[in-house]
């Protein structure tokens, strides 16, 4: 029922508001990996096992947040789920949601949809926290141009093969952000650590998305 509920609020965002009525709701967009975007919810990665989306959701949760997500359709084009995204982002703003109050949590190809979401909306006042989204070759390095907005946190994993500090990405020192943090595990997981419900990224993610200070 939880996830149904979840669902239901990233369809029906007026709902999701009117069920909050305090001011300091944070509303929280959560976008999955690429490997559920091509299995079904119970599937096992051959490597890394099941993606506990189910379980990552309820552990982002806080008493004082709304978690956004849906299970996206298999090929899902990047660029346009970015500006799907956005609308209902705007949609919350609408209804008189702070944007500083919006945060978007991605992690690998929902990390690279986030940072798609940061370079269209172009705005400061978002939150965003990328996972295992930074490769020493990810195709974002092939537009010199592309930009990130926003208050970043990005989380690498030191033995995910091929990943790279966003701190060292072009994208990064092109942008001037003044809101920006980067962490790097060490669990030994490889990719897998972003399948997996663990304290070690996702308590630096409500952390982050909870805080009321100026990051």
């Amino acid at each position: 029922m939880f996830l149904r509920l979840i669902i239901l609020y990233l369809l029906f965002l007026p709902l999701a508001i009117n069920a909050q009525n305090s001011t300091q709701t944070k509303y929280v967009f959560f976008l999955h990996n690429k490997f559920l975007e091509e299995h079904p919810l119970n599937a096992s990665h051959p490597k890394y096992g099941p993606a506990a989306y189910t379980a990552i959701l309820e552990k982002l949760q806080s008493t004082n947040s709304v978690i956004l997500s849906e299970k996206r359709k298999p090929g899902t084009d990047p660029k346009m789920y970015a500006k799907k995204i956005i609308i209902k982002i705007d949609s919350l703003h609408s209804y008189g949601v702070p944007y500083a109050h919006i945060s978007i949590v991605g992690t690998s190809q929902g990390g690279y949809i986030a940072q798609y979401i940061s370079y269209y909306a172009k705005n400061p006042d978002l939150k965003f926290v990328f996972i295992g989204s930074s490769f020493k070759n990810d195709s974002m390095n092939k537009d010199r141009k592309f930009r990130l907005y926003g208050k970043i946190l990005s989380i690498n994993e030191k033995t995910d093969v091929g990943a790279e500090p966003l701190s060292s990405q072009h994208r990064f020192k092109n942008s001037g952000l003044k809101s920006f943090k980067e962490i790097t595990l060490n669990t030994g997981l490889e990719h897998g650590f972003l399948f997996k419900a663990l304290d070690e990224w996702i308590m630096p993610a409500k952390t982050w998305i909870n805080s009321n200070k100026n990051l």
